[in-house]
């Protein structure tokens, strides 16, 4: 059992940071002799002297100024730790499970955790990217709390949260793009189409057109610079290639149809209606920033 208690290490925080025991019984609301017999006995336990008297002020030993420093995190962790017991009490998760399908852009993501752990400083978050059935497989497997996916798996509730428009695009040097005229499918399948591999197990292959050429990539921000490369085509969420299109790196395609697609994402909560409260919390949060944006 610890020989010193967390009361008497808080007095030795309050009289260090209050300049010395007359403030720092004031501010514990104790008398002062309450507060020099904490010290005396925390010194006699430890075996170790933690202030000097220089004057007629307490200065701390080189022994106390490294008991200060562990004294300050203790105290913030048992701090911490009835706040978490707090957030239990109240319904809250220790930790909430996010899976996101890549079309998602990631730096908004990034946001609404920013802002969640202002509010929900405690809670553990654990962010999954995954593509096309892997984010469905999250959901069935018990593997996720919330789910940012194009599908709703059947026995499950979601809520449209945002339009991702894709666009057919090369790199500027794409034989596609000499051809001089509006392309057809014909053309495409003459040519290399890159795909990302679907993180699930079901291997699906959205947007394949069968092209004799096939790159297949392990993730979305390889495949964009593999087009830059001129590696092949493929169409790709506008949200996360407008600084390749501002820059010149990737073109669109002049098809004579489907140039354009578009993906609904939908929020789904893993347990529906039973959703904890930091999960909810989450939710709230990431559709607000949706919302100022206007996506």
């Amino acid at each position: 059992m610890p020989q010193v208690s967390l009361e008497q290490w808080q007095t030795l925080l309050a009289v260090v940071d209050q300049g010395g025991y007359a403030n720092a019984a004031e501010a514990l609301n104790k008398s002062q002799s309450t507060v020099s017999y904490a010290i005396q006995k925390l010194e006699t336990s430890l075996n170790v002297r933690v202030f000097s008297i220089e004057g007629r002020k307490a200065v701390l030993t080189e022994a106390g100024k490294a008991l200060y420093q562990r004294a300050n995190t203790l105290v913030e962790e048992a701090k911490q730790m009835e706040d978490l017991a707090s957030q239990f009490a109240e319904g809250s998760e220790p930790v909430i499970r996010i899976a996101m399908d890549t079309l998602f852009p990631e730096w908004l993501m990034l946001e609404v955790i920013e802002e969640f752990t202002k509010q929900s400083p405690l809670t553990r978050i654990e962010l999954r990217e995954t593509v096309l059935s892997g984010t469905d497989e999250a959901l069935l497997r018990k593997e996720a709390d919330l789910v940012i996916g194009g599908r709703v798996p059947p026995g499950f509730l979601g809520d449209p949260i945002l339009q991702v428009e894709f666009n057919a695009v090369a790199a500027p040097n794409h034989p596609l793009h000499q051809l001089g005229r509006d392309l057809n499918y014909q053309d495409l399948r003459l040519y290399r189409q890159l795909v990302v591999k679907d993180s699930g197990s079901r291997d699906i292959d959205a947007g394949w057109l069968g092209a004799q050429q096939r790159l297949t990539l392990g993730n979305l921000r390889t495949s964009i610079d593999a087009a830059c490369k001129g590696l092949g085509y493929a169409w790709y969420p506008v949200l996360k290639i407008q600084k390749e299109l501002e820059q010149g790196r990737l073109i669109p395609l002049k098809l004579t149809v489907g140039g354009i697609r578009n993906v609904q994402l939908n929020l789904v909560y893993a347990d529906g209606d039973y959703a904890g409260r930091s999960i909810r919390l989450f939710g709230e949060i990431l559709k607000q920033a949706l919302q100022k944006l206007n996506l």
